[in-house]
């Protein structure tokens, strides 16, 4: 190690102190989304001329206080850091070896207000999965034929009066998707096309009455994860850079 990385992981540790002594509050997300984006651009690697490699797992160590803290936003906090790492390397040009996951653990030895974030490149094979998100809610593609609609009766009810009772059904084998309007009273739209039915590219929108349908494919991972300490917050589904399968 330089000179100049001692020096700057000097000063990231007495920023770290400082804030920590200033806000007593402790960590907020938005440390953690930065702490995240500054770990992908200091690890990626250019594997060749084409393909920047970056780390797909990555461990977030937090304080006891702060632990109990982020814990009170549950899910909602490691999907938005998912998203946010997916974004970045996008943005970056980066790739991934693998399914990223990320992991909230209960470090003891950290002050309130610092974290640490530790990450590795760690290859995977990756099983692909449909979901669409709707209302702020993700929903899994368990079945080929997934209907959506206001009424009880669908598969994803909704609640938008200007939707039809079985508006729209996504239609999902594994590798591609259709969408395909059920007669709808006021019609289905694509990336804001009227269709009737057309293939579903990955991140693109349905929209039905007042409501988007984003439709994504996500990567997790086929086999089996070790069980995780009772302390440990994980999410670990979420997109490869790769394209759909």
């Amino acid at each position: 190690m330089g000179l100049l990385d001692s020096f700057e992981k000097g000063l990231e540790r007495a920023v770290n102190s400082a804030f920590a002594k200033t806000f007593r509050s402790g960590i907020q997300p938005v440390e953690i989304a930065s702490a995240l984006r500054s770990e992908l651009d200091k690890k990626a690697a250019i594997v060749s001329r084409d393909r920047i490699l970056a780390p797909n797992e990555f461990t977030v160590h937090l304080s006891v206080a702060d632990d109990e803290r982020m814990r009170t936003l549950g899910g909602a906090l490691t999907d938005e850091l998912d998203t946010l790492v997916h974004a970045h390397a996008k943005t970056q040009g980066y790739s991934f070896a693998g399914p990223v996951s990320i992991t909230l653990v209960r470090d003891e030895q950290q002050s309130t207000g610092t974290l640490k974030v530790e990450s590795r490149t760690a290859e995977g094979r990756v099983a692909w999965r449909g979901v669409v998100d709707v209302e702020g809610k993700r929903h899994p593609l368990t079945k080929s034929r997934t209907v959506i609609g206001r009424g009880s009766d669908a598969d994803i009810t909704i609640s938008d009066a200007g939707t039809s009772r079985k508006h729209v059904e996504i239609l999902w084998d594994g590798e591609r998707a259709m969408v395909r309007d059920m007669q709808s009273t006021n019609g289905t739209l694509l990336d804001g096309r009227k269709v009737t039915e057309a293939a579903l590219p990955p991140d693109s929108t349905v929209t039905i009455g007042r409501t988007d349908i984003v439709f994504r494919v996500v990567a997790q991972t086929a086999a089996p994860r070790p069980a995780m300490p009772a302390d440990v917050t994980r999410a670990y589904d979420v997109r490869d850079q790769g394209p759909l399968r």
